[in-house]
């Protein structure tokens, strides 16, 4: 119940912070440790939990991190993102700070054909919701 309450408090806070973000173009990032759900987006803490679905079967990298002789690789992290961000994950891996790191990308609701959305509801047309 109190991850629920943690993804609800993020939700809350992107939709109050969402206009003045986008008018600065600032990235609003959150780390979700319940349910993924559409308009929230950030780092997806798993937990004991089992890993989520996602777009993509293998992980995604941006651009490859330099090669450190006896270092261990870098985990891949999961990432709840817009389905353009996913599709054009180069223009947008900084905004997540994880242009280096292997990344799974979470499908949600929001990657369904057909879903609508905030588009419905007469918000905006900001690129969150572009292909």
């Amino acid at each position: 119940m109190r991850n629920i309450h943690r993804v609800v408090l993020a939700g809350l806070l992107g939709v109050l912070l969402a206009p003045a973000s986008r008018a600065q173009g600032i990235s609003i990032n959150a780390i979700i440790t319940g349910e993924v759900v559409p308009g929230v987006y950030g780092q997806v803490v798993l937990g004991n939990a089992p890993p989520p679905p996602v777009v993509y079967a293998q992980p995604v990298v941006a651009q490859p991190a330099p090669v450190i002789v006896g270092a261990a690789p870098l985990e891949p992290i999961y990432l709840h993102v817009p389905p353009g961000h996913a599709k054009h994950w180069r223009e947008h891996c900084h905004e997540y700070h994880a242009c280096n790191r292997p990344v799974y990308f979470v499908r949600s609701a929001e990657y369904d054909p057909g879903y609508r959305g905030h588009k419905e509801h007469g918000h905006g047309h900001g690129h969150h919701d572009e292909d």
